[in-house]
C-alpha cells in the first residue's frame, strides 16, 4: 500500500467523525465522533511513521499516546455523561444548556 491510501483513510475517518460530532445532539454520539477523529489522526500518524521513519521508535510512542488519550477521553466522557444523566436525566446537549456557567 502507499502512503496516500492511508492518508485517504485517515481523512475519511476524521471527516466522518467531524460530521458526527457536529451533527448529533446526543452526548454519546458526539463522543463517538470524537473517537473517530482521534482514530483518523492515529492512522495518519502511524502511516507517516511507517513510511518516513520505520526505524525510529518515536512514531510508536505517538501511537501509544493516542490510544491512551482515546481510552482516557472515553472513560472521563462516559463518567461525566453518567453523572449528568443521574443528576438531571439529561442525555442531549440542548437540554444541558443550563449547566453553563
Amino acid at each position: 500500500m502507499i502512503l496516500e491510501a492511508f492518508l485517504l483513510l485517515a481523512a475519511g475517518l476524521f471527516a466522518t467523525g467531524l460530521y458526527g460530532a457536529l451533527s448529533q445532539q446526543s452526548i454519546v454520539m458526539i463522543m463517538m465522533g470524537l473517537e473517530l477523529m482521534i482514530g483518523g489522526v492515529m492512522v495518519a500518524a502511524a502511516a507517516f511513521w511507517h513510511f518516513l521513519a520505520p526505524g525510529a521508535a518515536g512514531g510508536q510512542v505517538v501511537i501509544v499516546a493516542a490510544v491512551v488519550a482515546m481510552a482516557v477521553e472515553m472513560a472521563m466522557g462516559f463518567a461525566v455523561t453518567t453523572a449528568i444523566y443521574r443528576a438531571r436525566r439529561i442525555d442531549m446537549t440542548d437540554m444541558a444548556e443550563d449547566l453553563k456557567g
